[in-house]
């Protein structure tokens, strides 16, 4: 397939990252983590919905997956000592996701959960995930881990969005499944490949033209509020910042969302009156008032180390006349302190200060604007949205972004000092 517009990234150090990254095969199995990463989140609807078998089976097929790839990570990992020196475990991001997921594995002692058992079963899963970017980067370099691992992130959600279309329509017009597949996990996952594939762009890698039109147009269409706001303030920000993308993309980009606006302006009339005048309790405004609310005071009866990892699902009351449960703070700041109290405060403060910190370090604007733009697309997005057990910002993803500004924290470094960067060790040799 033909790419699609790549921005130049100078070649600093011969046989160096940059090289590395052009001229690196494609890790199946980084793409096949990618890719489960994404897809995953439809197994639930999967079993739920289409075979009828309940939700337990989807929810253990995506446990076995998790273990299956740590399992195949670390057989592929086992013996790779030439890249050992690749994982900086000094790294302040990838020091604070471990601290995290340690302070939330220790609060399964005094969690408000329903089932601990159940809710370990879900860190398990959460710290699995950082496991396998670890044991991939040992296994091969933080360039070609990250690489893979975002075309198979985008490939899955590619897989997911041509499925959200030929699903059924819900009752308030937008895509998804309310119970199973929401509109807000579609949506989602299609600003975050969005932002992947900028980013991709931004270190010189191919990315197909189809892909950001399917993402985008299946953005848009899902009508997910809060995720539209916080993408097109992250496309904002990168049109008036990256000086490297051609004013003729920017223009093209401008009228095509504007035709589709004019496109899609009978559904989006359609959505605001469904909205306005019968929005059930997890939609409106008020609503997340009301959990915020309940989510504060509940907070602040336990405000140093929090209700535990999983403590609000099936304990919050049921909110507004539908009797809606909440599953999350609907706010990750307000999630993080209801689950972990003031520590969890600092670990979330830790962890996306010292990305951003190592993010601006880097010496190549493109890239170190898409990758601020995940900065800001979770700051935005996270005013009226969260995770129930990961970040906006997934951990592994976090891990990801960390191990690959090391390896260019230490290129610069070398470069600076006249040092010769070993390509055994950090890179794949110049060609």
């Amino acid at each position: 397939m033909s790419s699609d517009v790549q921005y130049p990234r100078p070649n600093v150090i011969e046989g160096g990252p940059n090289v590395a990254l052009r001229h690196s095969p494609q890790l199946p199995l980084a793409f096949c983590a990618g890719f489960v990463f994404s897809s995953r989140t439809i197994l639930v609807l999967f079993t739920g919905r289409w075979l009828n078998i309940g939700t337990e089976a989807g929810v253990l097929a995506g446990f076995a997956l998790g273990a299956s790839l740590i399992a195949v990570a670390a057989l592929g990992a086992f013996g790779a000592r030439e890249h050992d020196s690749a994982i900086n475990w000094t790294s302040g991001p990838l020091r604070w996701v471990i601290l995290y997921l340690a302070f939330s594995g220790c609060s399964l002692l005094w969690t408000a959960s329903v089932s601990a058992a159940s809710s370990a079963l879900y860190w398990l899963a959460l710290a699995a995930d950082v496991g396998v970017v670890i044991l991939l980067v040992r296994g091969a370099t933080p360039d070609q881990a990250l690489d893979s691992l975002l075309k198979g992130f985008i490939a899955g959600s590619c897989v997911l969005a041509i499925v959200a279309w030929m699903m059924p329509t819900a009752p308030d017009l937008r895509l998804g499944d309310i119970d199973y597949f929401n509109t807000n996990q579609i949506g989602n996952l299609c600003a975050l490949s969005l932002l992947m594939c900028n980013l991709l762009a931004a270190r010189g890698a191919a990315v197909w033209r189809i892909v950001p039109w399917l993402l985008g147009i299946t953005l848009l269409r899902s009508l997910s509020k809060a995720t539209l706001a916080a993408f097109i303030v992250c496309v904002i920000y990168q049109f008036t910042r990256d000086a490297s993308i051609p004013r003729k993309r920017k223009w093209v980009l401008v009228f095509s969302t504007a035709i589709l606006a004019l496109c899609f302006w009978g559904l989006l009339s359609a959505y605001y009156d469904t909205y306005t005048t019968a929005g059930n309790q997890a939609e409106t405004l008020t609503g997340r008032t009301a959990i915020w609310t309940w989510t504060l005071d509940a907070s602040l009866k336990k405000p140093w180390f929090g209700n535990g990892f999983d403590a609000m699902w099936k304990v919050a009351p049921p909110f507004g006349g539908e009797l809606f449960e909440a599953r999350h703070a609907e706010n990750e700041l307000l999630q993080q302190f209801f689950a972990y109290g003031a520590c969890g405060v600092l670990l979330l403060l830790g962890i996306y200060g010292s990305l951003y910190r190592r993010i601006r370090a880097l010496p190549h604007a493109p890239e170190r604007i898409a990758l601020t733009a995940f900065l800001v697309y979770v700051a935005i997005r996270g005013l009226a949205e969260a995770e129930p057990f990961d970040l906006l910002l997934p951990l592994w993803l976090v891990s990801a972004f960390s191990l690959v500004l090391d390896r260019s924290a230490a290129a610069q470094a070398a470069l600076q000092t006249g040092a010769a960067v070993h390509p055994g060790a950090d890179a794949l040799p110049a060609r």
